[in-house]
């Protein structure tokens, strides 16, 4: 049976939220558990039966799967010579996956929550004057959250109680095939810790190790380099999220999921005294089957029915990094000139609006393997890692990553900077067809490495047209060669090449007798120096957790889109709740940053109301 209601008519809700992503979709249900009438906008469809979506080791063919995938096409300079460098770009832009389906994107990653450092609150909280961003009051969100499956109940910094389960990744993929655990070894040893060959004591020393929890509330866990298992938001042994917590709640509370809705614009009640701020009363939208043109599914020609919701209390929007600014603009909010270029009515003339674009970098390092890694086919017929994952055991509960590796580059300010984690796969990258290339073969094994913290806040998010199916221009400037900027992009650089060679020196100490020969074939070993592999990273970084383009501001900030309580600034009764709010990157991995402030805006709303968390 469906979990979704039929409706009759689109009004009598207190709140309509847009998108049903990490911020979005957490929110609406919340809310709803609150007993809030309130009316959830999906512009995609659910996915929640596809095994794309469903199987942990499958998210790289979910981020393709059209029956969810929404493609962008970005840019990462402003200009020709430099974009064209790049060997994934393509005439569109470079590939950037983003989902479209209950869930949002919460569908298609990798599943990694991880926490953040502590002081990635305080920053906030110093920034707008806000105590209750301060880390002592926000870690209780995490607590509150999550679901912990493979800790002992009541660890301390844990919650145990939450709508989101967590567990490790499966080591079983590395215990089974000793190239895998040749190359876990030989990356343990490079982080400083003695494992002598694949003798059973080493073996249990190297499960000693990665069983240390990388979420742990130790005051010291944020200045620790080491190598961790990685924390995954599955739940016997499938993917759990947002979309999970919907269709439960939906069923027991008033929350309405309206999919195949594309939000066009808010709307604003137009008898508002003079000198009062603009009111906004509901949302237009448009319904009909994958409306936007990120939708590789989408037809010109098809253009929706256009309806209206209104509502007694409040529009939030979370249609994310990039469909928020978008939306904001198309509503009125935004730049004056942009808007009146494509002959937008301004409601509030906000210069802040798609600027603060962010991303963090990060560079691959492929090597090709002698022989086969996993018998493993990735779905195909009669895929014995599949009929195991049907019977809950074997690598598919996990999403291929074994391992990650916290360090802590000589160019950071404080903390450890750079996360570098690999697994059996041949990832350079995202364009065109590239997840079928990811596991096309059983000999590639690729170690990621992740800058946190960049310094670049020069991204963009502008209107191409003033079409609300169609996508924005987004161009993330990376590497930005301002005269401001350029000494800290230039960190950033020396950052990730550093972590490029440390990844290198892993390959390099594999036992040939186990793994046979490793070939490095991207970049290539005759990307020698520190100067090439520079070049290398600036012409083929990507990244896939835009953040920060309507951000969180202080007070007399230009630039400042929201304030501290997440209410868009010089309007009313209109709030953002997704990736865009932060004023600048936070931790390593997006997602569980994004889950908190949600929750954390469930108890501001609440307490706006003058109720009770």
């Amino acid at each position: 049976m469906s979990p979704f209601t039929e409706f009759d008519t689109i009004d009598g809700y207190e709140y309509v939220v847009v998108g049903s992503g990490a911020g979005g979709g957490l929110l609406a249900a919340n809310l709803a558990r609150k007993d809030h009438k309130v009316l959830l906008l999906e512009a995609g469809d659910d996915q929640g039966s596809n095994l794309n979506q469903q199987v942990p080791a499958f998210h790289f063919r979910a981020t393709e799967d059209e029956g969810m995938c929404w493609n962008y096409y970005v840019k990462h300079y402003a200009t020709e010579e430099l974009v064209w460098k790049d060997s994934k770009m393509t005439p569109k832009g470079i590939l950037y996956p983003r989902a479209g389906t209950l869930g949002g994107c919460t569908a298609h990653n990798a599943m990694i929550t991880m926490y953040l450092y502590e002081h990635d609150w305080t920053n906030i909280a110093v920034l707008t004057g806000d105590t209750s961003w301060e880390l002592q009051n926000m870690r209780r969100y995490f607590e509150r959250l999550e679901r912990c499956e493979c800790l002992p109940h009541g660890t301390p910094g844990h919650g145990f109680t939450g709508w989101l389960g967590t567990n490790r990744a499966d080591l079983k993929l590395a215990l089974g095939d000793f190239k895998i655990l040749s190359i876990i070894t030989a990356a343990t040893t490079a982080m400083g810790h003695k494992i002598f060959g694949l003798i059973p004591d080493s073996v249990s020393q190297l499960l000693g190790l990665l069983f240390r929890d990388l979420n742990s509330a130790d005051p010291q866990r944020d200045m620790t380099e080491s190598i961790y298992q990685l924390p995954l938001a599955t739940s016997h042994g499938k993917r759990n999220g947002p979309r999970e917590y919907l269709v439960d709640t939906a069923k027991k509370y008033p929350l309405d999921i309206k999919t195949g809705c594309l939000a066009t614009r808010v709307l604003f009640d137009l008898n508002f005294a003079v000198g009062a701020a603009p009111k906004a009363s509901g949302v237009e939208f448009l319904e009909g089957r994958s409306l936007y043109r990120a939708d590789p599914r989408s037809i010109p020609s098809e253009s929706g029915i256009r309806r209206h919701v209104r509502v007694s209390r409040e529009v939030i929007l979370a249609a994310g990094a990039f469909g928020t600014p978008q939306l904001l603009k198309l509503s009125g909010i935004g730049p004056k000139d942009e808007l009146q270029k494509f002959g937008i009515s301004v409601v509030k003339d906000m210069q802040g609006v798609g600027t603060n674009l962010q991303d963090r970098y990060e560079i691959p390092i492929v090597s090709r393997l002698s022989g086969d890694f996993t018998h493993c086919t990735f779905g195909k017929t009669g895929d014995p890692c599949l009929e195991d994952w049907d019977q809950q055991r074997g690598p598919y509960l996990s999403n291929g990553l074994p391992v990650g590796m916290v360090k802590k580059s000589t160019k950071s300010d404080a903390d450890p900077n750079l996360f570098i984690f690999g697994g059996p796969a041949l990832f350079r990258g995202y364009y065109p067809g590239y997840s079928e290339l990811t596991t096309a073969d059983k000999r590639h094994f690729t170690w990621a490495v992740l800058k946190a913290h960049t310094h670049n806040q020069d991204g963009t998010v502008r209107l191409l047209l003033a079409d609300p199916r169609d996508v924005p221009d987004i161009d993330f400037n990376y590497f930005t060669t301002s005269p401001d900027e350029a000494e800290n992009a230039e960190r950033d650089l020396d950052a990730i090449t550093e972590g490029f060679f440390f990844a290198r020196c892993i390959m390099d100490d594999v036992l040939p007798s186990i793994t046979g020969l490793v070939e490095e074939e991207s970049p290539g070993r005759h990307f020698a120096s520190a100067d090439q592999v520079k070049d290398y990273i600036k012409n083929e970084a990507w990244g896939h957790h835009a953040w920060c383009s309507c951000p969180i501001g202080a007070d007399g900030d230009s630039k400042a889109v929201l304030d501290s309580r997440f209410r868009v600034r010089g309007v009313s009764n209109l709030r953002v709740v997704d990736a865009s709010i932060f004023p600048r990157i936070l931790g390593f991995f997006i997602v569980l940053p994004i889950y908190m402030a949600s929750e954390k805006a469930t108890d501001v709303i609440l307490e706006d109301n003058g109720e009770e968390e």
